[in-house]
């Protein structure tokens, strides 16, 4: 199965770092979990795949057994989804039909103040332990006598997690561009394991969070790049319920992310049932809000790069 001829490229990392003069942020403990990640994660990606195949009586039962293992692996949210062309990034090939999408909450004792170096860290641990679920669950599926693809969430993916995860039912898109959970808010990160194995598929959702971003402007309000739209933008296209598309600039965004810890302002101001996910799970005393650096943006840029299409907003 090729992508969509108006499928996005994947994100062009090294280009866009480049156009901003190079990767500047120093973190240790974020090259750590980093190195960790290429050392002993990359090449656990593959693995032989039992001879015996394990039947299941429906595809119903079998999707419960695979959301099952992944919920006991340390998955806070499991779904599937069928695999379309305009799921898989543009110029790459996906021979799977379902993605099991898997979510997995970051900690809110962490973005008590962003950006900061504690906002940043928490990101990458879960990107590595996010990433640990998708390769366990993996190894799962390939006991079954299926095989299986790991999607990273840490990036390089053949196939888009945001969408997967919507028609999976993990979510609304937020006017900031990551989904928004009922019960998660926008602090958690996506990764996937696309399979063969026949499953049933599970819905998009309207919990009544788009509606909620039409009227909700925080994360445009502190969004220091002004890379927030105020409006939809028609001419992207629609999302999972309809919807025209709210598209950050990412011209203006990608900067300021790229020199100030990688950001993240826009998902711990994000209000939309502020009190039920802006809190600690593990007793820890907390802010219900966090403290915001805003500084002054760099100016925009726009890589000779293939890239996904976005509105320039507020650009002079």
């Amino acid at each position: 199965m090729h992508s969509a001829s108006d499928a996005p490229p994947a994100f062009q990392w090294d280009e866009w770092y480049r156009s901003v003069g190079g990767r500047s942020i120093q973190i240790a403990e974020v090259d750590e979990i980093l190195a960790e990640i290429r050392e002993h994660q990359y090449p656990r990606f593959t693995g032989p795949v039992a001879a015996d195949r394990t039947t299941f009586e429906s595809e119903a039962s079998a999707a419960d057994a695979l959301k099952k293992k992944a919920f006991a692996l340390g998955a806070d949210e499991v779904g599937v989804a069928l695999i379309e062309p305009g799921d898989i990034y543009q110029g790459r090939e996906v021979k799977e039909r379902f993605a099991v999408v898997v979510g997995q909450r970051m900690r809110w004792r962490k973005f008590q103040q962003v950006p900061s170096e504690d906002s940043a860290v928490e990101s990458l641990r879960v990107y590595f332990t996010l990433g640990e679920v998708v390769i366990q669950l993996a190894a799962y599926i390939r006991s079954l006598g299926h095989a299986c693809t790991v999607e990273h969430p840490i990036g390089d993916s053949d196939v888009l997690h945001v969408p997967l995860a919507l028609k999976a039912g993990f979510g609304e898109l937020g006017r900031h561009g990551s989904i928004i959970h009922p019960r998660m808010g926008p602090l958690f990160r996506l990764g996937s394991v696309i399979t063969d194995m026949s499953l049933r598929t599970d819905r998009p959702i309207d919990a009544g969070i788009a509606a909620f971003c039409d009227t909700c402007k925080a994360c445009r309000i502190y969004c220091p790049a002004k890379a927030i739209p105020d409006a939809r933008s028609p001419e992207a296209g629609k999302d999972h319920l309809g919807n025209d598309r709210y598209l950050v600039d990412t011209g203006r965004c990608f900067p300021y992310f790229a020199k100030h810890k990688y950001c993240s302002i826009c998902l711990p101001v994000c209000v939309y049932h502020h009190k039920e996910w802006a809190r600690d799970f593990e007793g820890f005393r907390t802010k219900l809000f966090p403290e915001v650096d805003m500084q002054d943006p760099p100016p925009p840029t726009d890589p000779d790069a293939p890239k996904h299409w976005y509105p320039k907003l507020k650009r002079d």
